[in-house]
């Protein structure tokens, strides 16, 4: 292989609201099947890194793409792929490699949408944590594009169950992420292993060294394409955040939307379902809203959104590619009800807001599990999120009372005020009602009274008998679960609980200090390969020659196995339970004795 870097084209990416200049999907060469693809999709124009990679792609080239995820890279890879691929071959003509099963799913989804007006091609995603029969199945049928983790990948090649020969196209999504997680030597076999003349594509957000070394040894006179992110947020726009579990989130919406004082606001979730089912559930809260996706006519949108800038409607749900170049300048307001998965599509968000000059407010929504994805925001954008306190039940109702007070305020100035103030004059002489009741009389055929005021949610229990309570819970699980060991304590099978009350237990693995693995590499191998999440795993402790590793005690016998197989720097890890330290590490820890110190006499029985 050629040790050529190749050439560095450095792209950055356009303003999406921007007249656009650059070149379309026809421009690049793209078939008649894919173009049909790419417009049920919704892509209007090619991102920069599409833009960049296609044309040479296409031309049999290798290259080496450095981008942020979300700004397109699946595309720019896939649709190459597609147009050459050869459909009545029955072994896998194209490989992906994706760090994780997430990945690996979301991948393999795209192929099958960008292919839906190619027939007869087949996309299968192989991944940890799924079932072996279910991969065997589609591999035997015939897949034309396989989509898999390092690790299971290797674990079909032993098994003689993925057959590479034929393969002309390799991809290596994400590489950075996959050998952070040591796959490197995995990576490395897979590419030694498949045919000299494939084509390899190599996706990364960053250029480490050791990513070069690949880039070197296995790509041919990679073109190197570079391109910057556009992750700047505008300083006019207050970015917020609120921690709410995902159960929560419409009862936070809820809140979010009576006492703010808001224009018009953009709301955005992930699916077009989820538009609709939340858009519904609004109106059904008396609020003014409309959902837009993808699957809305043309002139149903463009009504929609005339609504929204007349003020005929206030609250837009949207989707992503539903909101693409929409500028409204009265929407005050962007909520992020789903978190976006990409800092790209975060920025394109809010950027909705804050239009003309003014000023605009950012709300994101983060469920507990999802602060790695804040995180992720902060440092792209550079921009840390302020943490917003939910308004409480006394804050809904202050609003409420107050809003009220304001429509009659409002009504009082009517020109129809004479009409019905005589109407009222006449019930009360007749009925000698006071005015109060009256106008109350009023108010209840108007408003829901038994629903006006929120309800506060019930109070904890008193502090004793929460105590109580949960030092019988503590005292139970102590009973039913043996005590955590330390590092130099006697080992068992023991057992201890996660965070979340599921029971752990220790496993121990071959790979260790000598092996130069750290946690961040056996908690991605493992969770990929087993299925597991990032809050299945306990105390782990690295050791000179093996890991003591903390999983759910109730792994199913097709994990366990599977984990068994997985590789972790190369090296399988054989993954078994731990059943105790060795004997001599049990004989250490008896009392030292002097030189010439012999044995203590064994205590005598009592005769009977």
């Amino acid at each position: 292989m050629s040790t050529n870097e190749g050439i560095a084209v450095d792209t950055a990416p356009a303003d999406e609201d921007a007249p656009e200049s650059g070149p379309t999907f026809a421009d690049l060469g793209i078939d008649d099947r894919v173009l049909a693809a790419i417009a049920d999709v919704g892509y209007e124009s090619p991102s920069p890194i599409q833009a960049a990679t296609i044309p040479p792609l296409l031309s049999g080239a290798d290259v080496v793409g450095l981008a942020q995820t979300g700004t397109g890279k699946t595309a720019a890879f896939a649709i190459p792929i597609l147009m050459n691929l050869d459909t009545s071959q029955k072994k896998p003509s194209a490989l992906v490699l994706a760090p994780t099963r997430e990945l690996a799913i979301q991948v393999a989804e795209a192929f099958g949408k960008y292919s839906s007006h190619i027939p007869g091609l087949h996309v299968l995603p192989i991944y940890g944590g799924q079932s072996y029969g279910v991969q065997l199945s589609g591999l035997r049928r015939g897949a034309h594009v396989v989509v898999g983790t390092p690790g299971r990948v290797i674990d079909h090649l032993e098994k003689g169950t993925l057959d590479l020969s034929e393969l002309k196209y390799l991809v290596l999504d994400e590489a950075d992420e996959m050998l952070k997680m040591g796959f490197q030597e995995d990576v490395e076999r897979i590419l030694r292993d498949t045919p000299d003349d494939k084509q390899v594509a190599l996706f990364s957000a960053t250029m480490p060294g050791a990513i070069r070394k690949i880039s070197k040894q296995y790509l041919n006179d990679p073109i190197e394409i570079t391109v910057k992110s556009k992750s700047q947020t505008a300083t006019n726009i207050t970015q917020r955040y609120v921690q709410v579990s995902h159960h929560r989130k419409l009862d936070a919406l809820t809140r979010v939307l009576e006492v703010e004082d808001f224009e018009a606001m953009i709301i955005f979730v992930r699916t077009k379902q989820a538009t609709e089912e939340l858009a519904e559930k609004l109106r059904s809260r008396g609020f003014s809203a409309a959902a837009i996706n993808g699957d809305i006519a043309q002139n149903q949108r463009e009504r929609t959104i005339g609504q929204l800038k007349s003020g005929a409607l206030d609250i837009l749900v949207a989707t992503d590619v539903a909101a693409r170049g929409l500028d409204v300048d009265r929407i005050s307001h962007v909520v992020n009800y789903d978190i976006p998965h990409d800092t790209e599509s975060y920025v394109h968000r809010i950027g909705r807001t804050g239009r003309a000059g003014r000023s605009g407010q950012a709300l994101l929504f983060v469920a507990p599990r999802e602060r790695h994805l804040l995180k992720s925001i902060e440092r792209a954008t550079r921009h840390p999120l302020i943490e917003m306190q939910l308004p409480s039940v006394e804050d809904v109702n202050a609003t409420r009372a107050s809003k009220f007070g304001d429509s009659i305020t409002e009504n009082l100035a009517s020109d129809n005020i004479a009409l019905f103030r005589k109407l009222i004059e006449d019930y009360e002489a007749e009925h000698n009602t006071p005015l109060a009741d009256i106008a109350a009389a009023l108010a209840v055929g108007g408003y829901d009274g038994d629903n006006f005021f929120m309800s506060a949610e019930p109070e904890p229990a008193p502090r004793r008998e929460r105590d109580r309570d949960r030092d019988r819970d503590r005292d139970r699980d102590r009973d039913r679960a043996p005590r955590r060991y330390d590092d130099e304590g006697d080992r068992g099978r023991s057992f201890s609980r996660a965070a979340d009350g599921q029971e752990l237990a220790t496993y121990r693995i071959s790979v260790g200090k000598r092996h130069r693995v750290v946690p961040g590499a056996i908690v991605g191998a493992i969770a990929n390969e087993g299925g597991l999440r990032r809050s299945d795993f306990g105390h782990i402790s690295i050791r000179p020659d093996y890991s003591l590793v903390e999983l759910p005690a109730n792994l199913s016998n097709e994990t366990l196995e599977a984990l068994r197989r997985t590789r972790i720097s190369g090296v399988l890890i054989q993954l078994q339970p731990d059943s105790g330290p060795p004997s001599q590490r049990l004989a250490s820890r008896a009392p030292r004795r002097e030189p010439g110190q012999g044995r203590r006499p064994e205590r005598r029985q009592p005769r009977s």
